[in-house]
């Protein structure tokens, strides 16, 4: 209640001294301001960009552009130039703040927000242009606030408007924390249910694309409850965001941002519409589940899974176990194959909500992890050959529940390069689920794994009917050895890829040594000398330090749809200079309209074809990480976001800029419809 009315009293004191110009700057303020431009030497007709760049003292935070359910946002009075304007304050997404019980939109951390002036046309370098700024806006701690005030000041001169590449830098990254346009249109509808108002906005974003943390801030004031928590659903394509409702009427329109929690953040503009409320996911749960059983089940029969299962099910035909031993070791081996799967898909799942775009067998991207494999099913290899005896990975045929948790767990991880039917639409769909269930489908990819062997521990009929251990079982464990080679191989060929040809090298020649190292402790063994496997000590030594020195190669170039080069506005230039006919598109993963497009227009064949034999040259530029050079280019045609479509005729001043959705016909008649 206190600080509500320090608040209110802060406020009340910051509107009226907002027009009060005797008022004195704070003389010690709780957030540091500077003003600083882009470039110095702007050039006339040309726009600048200016940063007040803040960083609030520890304890202290200033307010975003609608500050919530209490604050105020930055005010600004400018003194310009003659024939200078400035835009609108650009804010970047702010941070969520509850206090007793209140919704601040904030910024506790250094934070930029930025400004646009135009220069006038028909100065001449030079010309000074003194930019002078009054700053009003409030500053709070969870207990108290602050009404402050700065003065700012900037002296331009009309130049050339180079920029240097330090200022370009820090200038790339304040804009990289500001909101990217949608690029499609948004609908929202005001519904009631259970007697209370509640506002339902759905937004167009891709299905594959991650929406973990995320959360809308509106702009649009009174239109939907601060504090309320916002309930995130899919619908295919379309991401719906429900709360609260607001007291009073539905606005014309809900502006806001929808911040991705993992990824950039968008510009979301709502017009009324029909919005559905999106269907439960149980039927969506169940069929990924029944899936992720099916598919694991399957994978027992991969190469890379099939030896381990044979000698392990052969071993428990051999042994004689009793009932209560045979159960004991099921079990453990379903255990070491369950902790395996749920710890994959749970760092997988941390991963994707820390922002990295990672999927099932993510950690097949380390070409460190793809070494570790390669060494681990080489040396299984070698042991079903019949090289070497060892306790590890000789657990593989080791009674005991130790050894069959081991057995399990080394499993379910060599299995991880292997795929088969079914995983990849549960899994896929395990990215969207809540957190509990997607774990839930992990779990059962782990029990389709681990069923053959829990049904051999639980029935014994089935352990009667598996052949009884000779001589063939020698045979067979050497045949088994077979296709943990071949994986061995593919492995290496995926190292290849990714650590290059030195990083293959590195691998295969630290299997060939471990190889060595088996096989002479498996003479050793062989001669009864004590302490025979001491040749592996150095084997492992080189193991460990070639998986910590291997790296990923230098990344190729980004694959293009074909006959389309990525875009540049060197290759640009160079395209017109030659007098080619160019389409330029700038695209990006999250943006439906851009997708639309790509499928239903550009990669048609009637497109492809034409182009073809008109000679155009298709440029390619995707935004999906918010390229900065990508940004600008937009910016200086008239746009902040994509889609943004572009035809070049051949001698032509300038583009063509095409509309927001494109037809195959429209595509195709440019060379000799286009200007």
């Amino acid at each position: 209640m206190a600080r509500f009315c320090f608040m209110l009293v802060a406020v009340l004191t910051l509107l009226m001294g907002a027009g009060a110009h005797a008022q004195a700057p704070t003389a010690n303020p709780h957030i540091a301001i500077r003003l600083v431009a882009e470039t110095d030497t702007p050039a006339a007709g040309e726009e600048v960009t200016l940063a007040f760049d803040s960083t609030p003292q520890p304890g202290w935070h200033g307010y975003w552009q609608n500050p919530g359910d209490a604050g105020v946002a930055t005010r600004l009075d400018w003194t310009l130039p003659d024939g200078v304007t400035a835009g609108p304050l650009q804010y970047p997404v702010p941070q969520r703040l509850t206090i007793a019980g209140l919704m601040n939109y904030v910024y506790e951390g250094p934070f930029a927000q930025l400004v646009r002036l135009k220069i006038p046309a028909g100065l001449t370098q030079g010309t000074r242009l003194p930019v002078r700024v009054r700053s009003d806006y409030l500053v709070c701690t969870d207990q108290l606030c602050v009404p402050e005030r700065a003065d700012l000041a900037i002296d331009l001169v009309v130049g050339d408007g180079r920029i240097s590449p330090e200022r370009r830098a820090i200038f790339d990254r304040w804009r990289s924390a500001l909101p990217k346009p949608l690029g499609s249109p948004a609908q929202f509808a005001r519904v009631e249910e259970g007697g209370a108002q509640r506002i339902r906005i759905g937004v167009p974003f891709p299905a594959d694309q991650n929406i973990a943390n995320a959360y809308f801030y509106p702009l649009t004031h009174d239109a939907m409850s601060y504090g309320e928590r916002q309930k995130i659903a899919r619908d295919g394509d379309l991401l719906v965001i429900e709360t609260d409702a607001a007291e009073g009427p539905a606005p014309e329109q809900i502006e806001g941002v929808l911040a991705t929690g993992s990824g950039p953040s968008f510009l979301v503009t709502a017009q009324p519409g029909v919005v559905g409320k999106p269907q439960g996911q149980g039927g969506t749960i169940v069929l990924a589940l029944l899936g992720a059983v099916l598919g694991g089940l399957i994978l027992n029969v991969m190469p890379c899974v099939f030896p381990i299962l044979s000698l392990k099910a052969l071993h428990l035909a051999r042994a004689g176990e009793s009932e209560k031993g045979a159960r004991r070791e099921a079990l453990a081996y379903t255990g070491g194959v369950l902790l395996t799967c749920l710890a994959l898909g749970g760092a997988m799942l941390a991963l994707r909500a820390a922002g990295v775009a990672a999927g099932w067998a993510f950690q097949l991207q380390d070409p460190r992890v793809i070494l570790l494999l390669l060494l681990l099913v080489t040396g299984v290899a070698l042991n079903l050959a019949g090289l070497f005896t060892l306790p590890t990975p000789r657990f593989a045929g080791e009674s005991g529940a130790v050894g069959a948790f081991a057995t399990g767990a080394l499993a379910a991880f060599v299995a991880t390069p292997c795929t088969g039917p079914f995983l990849g639409a549960a899994l896929g769909a395990a990215l969207v689920l809540p957190t509990i269930a997607a774990l839930a489908v992990f779990a059962g990819l782990g029990l389709g794994l681990a069923l053959p062997f829990l049904l051999l521990g639980f029935v014994p009929a089935l352990r009667r009917r598996l052949p009884r251990p000779g001589a063939w079982t020698g045979r067979l464990q050497r045949i088994l050895s077979l296709p943990m080679f071949a994986t061995a191989l593919a492995l290496a060929w995926i190292l290849g890829q990714q650590a290059g040809v030195d990083g293959m090298t590195m691998g295969l020649g630290a299997a060939l040594l471990l190889g060595l190292a088996f096989w002479w402790t498996g003479a050793r063994q062989a001669s009864g000398r004590a302490h025979a496997a001491w040749p592996m000590v150095p084997a492992l030594l080189v193991a460990v330090l070639a998986i910590s020195t291997i790296s990923r190669a230098p990344a190729q170039a980004v694959a293009v749809p074909e006959g389309a080069e990525t875009f540049s506005e060197a290759r640009l230039a160079e395209l017109r200079a030659g007098r080619k006919p160019v389409f330029a598109y700038f695209t990006a993963d999250w943006c439906v309209t851009c997708k639309v497009n790509e499928k239903t227009a550009i990669e048609t064949s009637r497109v492809r074809d034409a182009f073809s034999e008109k000679g155009v040259q298709v440029l390619v530029g995707d935004w999906t990480d918010g390229d900065p050079a990508l940004g600008r280019f937009l910016e200086a045609h008239g746009r902040a976001g994509v889609p943004l479509y572009l035809w070049y005729a051949p001698g032509a001043e300038g583009p063509q800029v095409l509309p927001q959705l494109l037809t195959a016909d429209m595509l195709a008649q440019l060379p000799n419809g286009g200007r």
